[in-house]
């Protein structure tokens, strides 16, 4: 190789080493926040009372651990979403800012102290969700049923909604959650199956899918639920596709919303959806068939959850 073929081999690697390093720098700067997407800060007496509750009870919920951007406003009426089984995830999706470790053993008197908290805030309908634990035999799902079983013990009538990891798709674990009879069982798709390995490392398209057939198998007076963020890549047509998928898999339920950067440890919005989208959407999942449909920029699994199960009935 001549001095001159050198030279120029090096000026190419440089140059391809800078625009990887212009590419990294785009992919990671944020867009300008729309309007729609916008929360004012609540910090009203209610949501005082509510914060206290849930740190009288030692508690953890996806509200503060997933950054929620609804925080304030159901905090303020008295609502929150319970997170089972400690504040560390043993899985690494690279959208959610709950914490990634190795999780301490289960609480065994968390369920009661959530039924506690749920008592003192006056829930009518309660929903759960968790941290993955694949670390126990059961994925958690014992502890699922004890919580549901805790709530209905202390609160007469009330109803209680679950949003579940995979449980590595084990129709054992379903059993034992919906055997505890919750009204309504959710588990996230959260994205199309092409972003799969980018947005949830450790987790199946088809086996989400599938566990969601499984449980409307299983019980099939239980809908089901899932849930989508936009934002994150994909196109309508794939969205498109998932809901497609969602259907003929028996799930009754689409929740729509906007994936927002929670910190600039996880993946950055790619785009920010248009409110009319997210309309058009909307009609197009009650157009093939789901029970309902709740579908906006600020949506999330259980905004409004009490509202919508009971519109669902």
């Amino acid at each position: 190789m001549t001095t001159s073929q050198s030279d120029s081999n090096k000026k190419m690697a440089a140059l391809a080493q800078a625009a990887r390093r212009l590419e990294q720098e785009e992919d990671n700067a944020p867009l300008r926040l729309p309007e729609w997407v916008r929360r004012s800060v609540l910090n009203t007496e209610e949501n005082r009372e509510t914060r206290l509750i849930l740190k009288e009870q030692n508690l953890n919920t996806i509200c503060e651990s997933g950054r929620c951007p609804n925080k304030g406003e159901c905090w303020a009426k008295g609502t929150a979403t319970f997170m089972l089984m400690g504040a560390l995830c043993t899985r690494t999706c690279r959208f959610c800012s709950v914490n990634k470790g190795t999780p301490s053993p289960l609480d065994p008197e968390e369920p009661q102290r959530i039924a506690t908290a749920a008592q003192k805030m006056g829930l009518r309908h309660v929903v759960l969700t968790s941290v993955n634990r694949d670390d126990l035999p059961d994925q958690g799902a014992n502890h699922f049923a004890a919580t549901i079983k805790a709530l209905k013990e202390s609160i007469k009538g009330v109803a209680v909604e679950v949003l579940t990891p995979d449980f590595q798709g084990r129709r054992d674990a379903l059993e034992i959650v919906l055997a505890a009879e919750p009204v309504v069982y959710n588990h996230n798709m959260e994205t199309v199956p092409r972003l799969y390995k980018r947005v949830r490392p450790g987790s199946k398209y088809d086996r989400s899918l599938n566990v969601l057939k499984m449980a409307a198998e299983i019980a099939p007076d239980i809908p089901t639920k899932s849930g989508l963020m936009l934002g994150l890549g994909e196109t309508m047509d794939e969205v498109k596709e998932v809901m497609h998928d969602l259907r003929d898999h028996g799930c009754a339920f689409l929740t729509l919303g906007q994936y927002l950067r929670p910190s600039r440890d996880q993946l950055p919005v790619k785009r920010y959806v248009e409110p009319s989208e997210f309309e058009e959407l909307g009609a197009y999942g009650w157009k093939i068939g789901f029970k309902m449909v709740h579908s906006g920029p600020l949506v999330r699994s259980s905004y409004h959850a009490e509202e919508l199960a009971n519109n669902l009935k």
